[in-house]
């Protein structure tokens, strides 16, 4: 398998209610020319893109593609589980949804300590186990937010029930302190011999376009490669790493993508050095860092009650950092406020801190946005 996986996560958007504000053309000429290239992963969850994610998959690939031709994976939402019935019952939907008789890889969502708790409490570990023994799971596992104290605790108890871990990877957070993904790469990878799926592996998108200073550095090495392909070809070197998933939202960024994964080259010694010092860079000029995943205003899991666009007005206020308010953004900031709230409008119910996976403050971050944009 090659390790490019498709992330269903960030699609091409349009103004089709039908689907969720996803383009659907522009995503079957996407996948058709990802598969046309012998690429052959894709990811999906039941919360993505307003729950139309799995939809989508089970329309444009399922439908089209005999199934020797992909692997899919999605995701157990334990958010929505209230009681051990609704894991089969969310299960078999996710079989209709996907249109498939099976899933290649299957994850507990967005694992964490109290996660791992409810999922022990109402038999989530079991129901994967049993459902491999059926034949609808090949391979059982998890997709992981949280400590690397909290990996080791939930590997010790359930190492010998996942196959694959899904983890944030990428060369900024590699020695971080809150999304540490050293420490958890090496606990599952390393003590445990885990196969490794890697989630933002650019950083919802940060590690694409960067600094000019971090951006004439890396060029200074590979002038020919993307800024994008540093992130996932250091991801994808890594040992134990099957797939590294690109959340691709239009053609050019599919084709640039396929053009170093389809014939991988590891990163060599030179290329470690530029982009560790890259990401020394970079990191200082990411005042937020929020990956765009919209869990914190996705209506699946609630949604925001002002309608906040609340990665929109991020990604804002990390831009001005990188490169000076400007006019444009400024216009930009406003734009984000006529579908829905502004910053200003936040009530501070704390929903969206509930539902961010790397921890971020969002309240007081909100704060300091409208404070920069007024």
């Amino acid at each position: 398998m090659n390790k490019l996986g498709f992330g269903l996560m960030r699609l091409p958007w349009s103004d089709d209610k039908t689907w969720n504000n996803v383009d659907i053309e522009k995503t079957r000429e996407m996948i058709d020319a990802y598969i046309s290239q012998g690429f052959s992963y894709f990811d999906t969850a039941w919360v993505y893109h307003g729950g139309m994610s799995e939809k989508i998959f089970g329309e444009l690939v399922a439908k089209r593609y005999p199934r020797e031709k992909f692997q899919v994976t999605t995701k157990m939402p334990l958010w929505n589980v209230k009681e051990t019935a609704d894991f089969e019952k969310i299960f078999n939907q996710q079989l209709a949804n996907c249109g498939v008789e099976y899933f290649d890889y299957y994850f507990l969502h967005a694992m964490n300590k109290d996660l791992f708790e409810k999922a022990e409490k109402l038999g989530g570990f079991e129901f994967m186990q049993r459902m491999k023994a059926e034949g609808k799971i090949k391979h059982p596992g998890f997709s992981f937010h949280d400590s690397p104290e909290v990996l080791e605790w939930a590997l010790e108890r359930h190492h010998k029930e996942v196959e694959l871990i899904q983890l944030q990877i990428n060369y900024i957070d590699w020695e971080s302190n809150d999304v540490a993904s050293r420490r958890c790469y090496e606990i599952a990878a390393g003590k445990y011999n885990k196969w490794i799926s890697v989630m933002e592996p650019l950083k919802g998108g940060n590690l694409a376009k960067v600094t000019p200073e971090a951006e004439k550095l890396l060029k200074s090495v590979q002038p020919d490669l993307s800024i994008a392909s540093w992130g996932i070809r250091y991801a994808a070197s890594l040992d134990n790493v099957i797939v590294v998933l690109s959340g691709m939202s239009n053609m050019e960024q599919l084709e640039d993508n396929m053009s170093y994964m389809k014939d991988f080259k590891p990163l060599s010694d030179s290329e470690y050095k530029a982009v560790e010092k890259a990401g020394e860079i970079i990191k200082n000029s990411i005042l937020v860092p929020c990956t765009g995943c919209h869990y914190c205003t996705d209506p699946s899991t609630g949604g925001c009650p002002k309608k906040i666009d609340i990665p929109r007005f991020f990604q804002l206020y990390n831009d001005q950092n990188k490169y000076s308010l400007s006019n444009g953004l400024k216009w930009n900031y406003g734009e984000a406020s006529k579908n829905g709230g502004s910053p200003a409008d936040c009530i501070g119910c704390g929903h969206c801190e509930r539902h961010c996976p790397q921890k971020i403050q969002i309240i007081s971050e909100l704060k300091k946005v409208k404070e920069t944009f007024s």
